[in-house]
């Protein structure tokens, strides 16, 4: 089955010299690009020890509980998680952001928090402090 998820980040820190926390043109545009590279895709968690993954020619097969599923490579993503719970691809976006090479969160962040919602009323939320201030 599908979702439709929606993400939402909040961003805690010091204010800049502008007294803005982060430049939310910035972090929208950087989500965005994250997201994209999932939507309409196959999400698999490539850390999972209940799920075996592997790459057969142009398709990525995955193994569980003595079945077999088949996908075109390129309509799957792998994502270094052991579940694609939305506690997980909430942690796994957090970490995108935090390792995002255009330095997305300022030096003064304290906090990040992201939530995932799978759908109305089903979400989890990910939050870590950060070493800014």
């Amino acid at each position: 089955h599908g979702h439709n998820y929606r993400a939402a980040v909040v961003v805690e820190g010091v204010l800049d010299e502008n007294a803005y926390v982060i430049d939310f043109t910035r972090l929208k545009r950087t989500l965005r690009a994250t997201v994209d590279r999932l939507d309409h895709r196959m999400l698999l968690p490539d850390r999972s020890r209940l799920i075996r993954i592997a790459r057969v020619g142009e398709s990525i097969e995955a193994s569980y509980k003595g079945k077999r599923y088949v996908f075109p490579a390129e309509d799957v993503v792998l994502l270094p998680i052991a579940n694609t719970t939305a506690e997980m691809l909430a942690w796994w976006l957090a970490q995108e952001l935090r390792g995002s090479p255009t330095g997305i969160l300022p030096a003064g962040a304290t906090l990040i928090e992201v939530e995932v919602e799978e759908s109305f009323g089903q979400r989890a939320v990910y939050r870590e402090l950060l070493g800014g201030a």
